[in-house]
């Protein structure tokens, strides 16, 4: 990859702007009908029907970004409060103290094992939390990278794409497979032993690809694809061996602790999301600066410096969101996940499986949502897989690897650029080290689909 000259981030998204555009006066505008089951619009299959074309004009674009912003505006804010957050926390130096004297414990020969126990963690976090809802948890592993002699690529490596491949190969995540199941008939969460096989291998695979990434850069630190990078904040300040945990850092680290368990609570019995996630932020930023004593010129000036520098990731999430108001202002999204369909037909029933996933990928880059895609493309694609000889369950995988493994670069999800952005790594520097892994991801998924199709999973 390192001869692949990538475009800046914002240079790649306002291409995928401008391709966007561009494909409105080609492919023609259409709807399928949909039905409100359980609050949630639901495609009807076989109601695809053209409409009059919308298409996208030079004018339409640059509307289309400040829409895009007003769309996006929870996640925006969910990164910008969550910097502030990790900003003071920083400030109080309790995550510096905490990773120094993890290492100094463990011994920085030990450090391979950390990178592995850490993947396998925001794995899990992934499996149970959610996605986004982790957003809180990505400045640390930067920290504690560091602290190993990583580097931020290395940190989003352990943290960002762990939380994603946890979270789209989940055999319990709600948002696809348990949508999925549901538009399917079939038992919630069920074959979810061959589900986890993947998950749990797919993390292993990461965890090896990012201990490998550590010993390269440890041998040769020009191979780094964090270099020049800003770590201001986030360097240790001393050597490993002065590092000592204090008790003002133990109360801000309950702190920050006890807000999570609230966050989680909150998740899970009533349904939080971003607003909500962004007001606990908010609270434990105020209570570590009143335990730490911060006065309210240190205070005010920490979180102005962190909002500043979790700006660029805040404006990248409302630019990328343009994507998805000029896919509904042009109305061709239902016409892409259709054709999509129609070119699945014609496919072996052992080809069939890889490419609708391969097809889901696709459109995940014009649906990021995995509910909002599950209930636009699984009624169409369900009973077109039973037509190619493929069980229910078997469709199901396909999408949840199509729109699982994509996640991991897809430019227009908000919640991946988001969680980068907290790491401080463009998606230029992202795309350089994942792209190999994914397509090794990709491999193994497509092998055990295969699996699946032969078993009739």
């Amino acid at each position: 990859m390192k001869n692949i000259k990538i475009p800046h981030a914002l240079t790649l998204l306002f291409l995928i702007i401008l391709l966007v555009s561009a494909l409105s006066h080609k492919i023609p505008a259409g709807k399928f009908e949909r039905i409100l089951i359980d609050g949630k619009n639901t495609v009807i299959p076989n109601s695809y029907t053209k409409i009059e074309s919308s298409p996208i004009g030079f004018f339409d674009i640059f509307k289309a970004i400040p829409l895009g912003f007003q769309t996006a505006v929870n996640i925006i804010f969910i990164v910008l409060a969550g910097g502030i957050m990790f900003g003071v926390i920083e400030k109080s130096k309790a995550i510096e103290n905490a990773a120094g004297t993890l290492v100094r414990k463990l011994g920085n020969e030990k450090r391979y094992l950390i990178v592995f126990l850490i993947t396998f963690f925001y794995g899990a976090l992934g499996v149970f939390v959610g996605y986004e809802h982790n957003i809180a948890m990505i400045p640390i592993a930067a920290v504690l990278s560091i602290a190993i002699g990583g580097d931020l690529i290395l940190a989003a490596g352990i943290s960002v794409a762990a939380v994603t491949i946890g979270f789209g190969l989940s055999p319990i995540n709600p948002y696809t497979v348990g949508i999925g199941h549901k538009l399917a008939e079939l038992p919630l969460f069920s074959g979810a032993l061959l589900r986890t096989l993947l998950c749990i291998t797919a993390l292993f695979i990461l965890a090896m690809y990012n201990i490998r990434y550590l010993k390269k850069i440890s041998d040769s630190p020009a191979k780094s694809l964090g270099k020049g990078l800003d770590e201001s904040g986030i360097q240790l300040s001393k050597p490993i061996s002065e590092y000592r945990i204090t008790g003002i850092n133990i109360l801000v680290l309950s702190i920050f602790i006890v807000g999570l368990g609230v966050i989680v609570w909150g998740v899970f019995s009533y349904k939080w999301y971003f607003i909500e996630l962004s007001a606990i932020f908010l609270i434990i930023s105020i209570l570590v600066g009143l335990v730490t004593r911060m006065d309210q010129n240190t205070f005010s000036e920490t979180v102005l410096k962190s909002v500043s520098k979790a700006a660029p990731g805040a404006f990248m999430v409302g630019f990328a969101t343009t994507i998805k108001v000029l896919m509904d202002m042009s109305n061709i999204g239902d016409t892409i996940s259709y054709e999509m369909s129609n070119i699945l037909q014609g496919l072996p029933q052992f080809f069939a499986a890889v490419g609708m996933s391969i097809s889901q990928g696709v459109i995940n880059l014009f649906i990021p949502s995995g509910s909002g895609q599950a209930l636009a493309t699984l009624p169409v694609m369900i009973p077109l897989g039973e037509v190619l000889g493929l069980t229910r369950q078997t469709t199901i995988l396909a999408f949840q690897i199509g729109d699982g493994v994509t996640n991991l670069v897809n430019p227009t999800l908000g919640g991946l650029i988001g969680m980068l952005s907290m790491c401080r790594v463009p998606l230029n520097r992202w795309f350089k080290f994942i792209l190999p892994l994914v397509m090794i991801i990709l491999v193994l998924s497509w092998t055990v689909l295969t699996i699946a199709t032969f078993i009739n999973y």
